[in-house]
């Protein structure tokens, strides 16, 4: 069934229940709604939404935290047959003025005619953009109980109608809007509910943003469409105590949830506290994905959440991109985590990747990503001949399936780009080995150094292992700012603010013991300034901008 609408209407009748959580597990507050009442709610906010023009062809912004608003604004949109534009918050609010210049900046590119917005977040768009009217959310709601409630209309079906205008992080240059049709979102929910076994006896656990695909489609869309339960937090609660996702995952016999690698050593964390008590036996599917799989940190959480009765094959290393909807390649189910132990030499020099025993320096363990999604195809090409590649051998991944986005909006020459001989290019770097795929790092993030490929991540793993570096903010980039060929500059957040000086030598010297070069600059900077995307990426390029116009600011 390629109607977005009539799937939305016939989950409805399936039964589950959405469950909104606020503040720390067992004492926050608690709101359950069956499917079929939000359902009602964003029937009639639908109509609300016809009542003011919305309809095909509309581009609705909608911004807010993670509420019952909102997941009620964002079904209305679907259903009045509106484009979803979901705006990003920040997950760290350095500048106010950063934050409203670039919510402006993606309202007007995305042509959006209406934007609905939090109360709390309406003062941020005094004065309206000019492309949009502005309705909060709260005036909506009453509308829609007012005398248009019950005249909903269904819109007529239209597969290449646009569902989600999902954008990419834009934050060094204009934003590029993924343009998902109705088609494609429902071709990649149905091969995620496939390949995850998604039944209505599964209840998913999300904090993840829904301005984020992995939020938005995998964690809301795809338990939404499959009448399973969902319990929902806001990002911001779990980022302020870690420890509650996995409080959440007991108290509400979770079984599936996802998150991006950095999650995942936060909850490993959490779980060593003493005195802690779990039950974490309901506990599936752990889905890892979003940023680079790394094999120790998973290894970590799962040593940590093995005593609280977690079965280490629930763990689920993927691969996905807004580009393509969402997933791309997941493993075999049950199987964990599979580490692929590759020779470093090999890699960096020859880009090649040979299988070599692991626990040495020579060595880089990589995690397994899985076998692509029903009707998709992944290859590897070289990045500079487009030759297609054998296996192991290390070039750019290349994919395409029915999910696969029709371009980006109002950007044919960044379409054009994106493009291969009607294949994807994903930007990553990786290899394919048995037909499953390995990522290696983003290829334009590389760092090539006398004819050495270095990978930022292999940097950033032992700049962070250093006691005083906050781990999961650092970043490594290539620069020939300084000595006139490429070096590698260090970037770390810490909370040390005297004698920064043996942090940054005990960094120089882990870097040198992991790749054998020593970085040429080490900086470090205050807790929350690392340059991130909305969704918690590290923002490379950025940082790298920043240090060349000395505009980081060391502790």
């Amino acid at each position: 069934m390629n109607s977005l609408t009539a799937r939305l209407e016939a989950a409805a009748d399936i039964g589950g229940a959405v469950t909104f959580v606020a503040g720390a597990a067992g004492d926050g507050h608690v709101d359950r709604v069956e499917w079929a009442r939000l359902h009602d709610e964003a029937r009639a906010m639908a109509a609300a939404l016809q009542a003011r023009g919305v309809g095909p062809g509309s581009h609705v912004a909608i911004i807010g935290p993670t509420s019952r608003a909102i997941v009620t604004a964002l079904q209305a949109t679907w259903l009045a047959g509106g484009t979803v534009v979901a705006l990003p918050l920040p997950m760290r609010l350095a500048s106010v003025e950063s934050f409203v210049a670039q919510t402006r900046r993606r309202i007007e590119h995305a042509d959006a005619e209406i934007v609905l917005v939090d109360p709390d977040l309406a003062p941020f768009l005094d004065p309206p953009p000019s492309s949009a009217t502005v309705v909060a959310l709260d005036e909506l709601a009453r509308e829609a109980t007012g005398p248009n409630a019950d005249r909903f209309d269904p819109p007529h079906d239209d597969p290449d109608r646009l569902a989600i205008l999902q954008f990419t992080s834009g934050s060094t240059a204009d934003p590029k809007g993924v343009m998902l049709p109705v088609r494609c979102v429902l071709a990649n929910i149905d091969a995620i509910s496939d390949g995850l076994g998604i039944s209505t006896a599964d209840r998913a656990v999300s904090w993840l943003p829904l301005y984020h695909d992995m939020g938005l489609i995998g964690l809301l869309l795809t338990p939404m469409l499959a009448g399973c339960d969902l319990v929902l937090a806001a990002p911001t609660d779990f980022l302020a105590a870690p420890g509650s996702w996995v409080e959440w995952i007991s108290e509400f016999r979770g079984t599936i949830t996802a998150g991006p690698n950095f999650a995942y050593a936060l909850a490993a964390r959490a779980l060593r506290h003493p005195g802690i008590g779990l039950d974490l036996s309901s506990w599936r599917l752990a889905l890892n994905g979003a940023e680079t799989v790394d094999p120790a940190a998973v290894e970590s959480f799962c040593a940590a959440a093995a005593p609280h009765g977690l079965d280490a094959g629930a763990v689920f290393p993927a691969f996905g991109m807004a580009e393509a909807t969402l997933g791309v390649a997941f493993p075999e189910l049950g199987t964990g985590m599979t580490v692929d132990t590759v020779d470093r030499i090999a890699l960096e020099h020859g880009r090649y990747a040979a299988p070599a025993t692991g626990g040495t320096a020579e060595s880089r363990r990589l995690a397994v990503l899985g076998r692509p999604l029903r009707d998709f195809e992944l290859r590897i090409c070289d990045p500079d001949t487009g030759d297609v590649l054998r296996e192991r051998e290390v070039g750019e991944l290349e994919l395409r399936g029915p999910s696969v986005t029709v371009g980006y909006y109002a950007n044919p020459e960044a379409t054009r780009a994106a493009f291969h001989d009607g294949w994807l290019r994903s930007g990553d770097l990786g290899y394919l080995v048995d037909q499953q795929l390995v990522i290696c790092g983003r290829l334009k993030d590389m760092i090539i150094m006398g004819g050495r490929n270095v990978f930022p991540e292999d940097i950033e793993r032992a700049a962070g292992a250093v006691d005083g570096v906050r781990a999961g903010n650092v970043i490594a980039f290539g620069s020939s700012h300084r000595r006139g060929r490429e070096s590698i500059v260090v970037v770390a957040e810490t909370r040390t603010t005297e004698n920064t000086k043996p942090v940054r030598d005990a960094v120089a010297l882990s870097v040198c013991d992991a790749i054998g070069v020593p970085p040429v600059d080490v900086v470090l900077v205050r807790p929350g300034t690392l340059p991130k995307t909305s969704s918690g990426k590290l923002q490379r390029s950025l940082c790298r901008d920043r240090y060349h116009a000395d505009q980081l600011e060391p502790v």
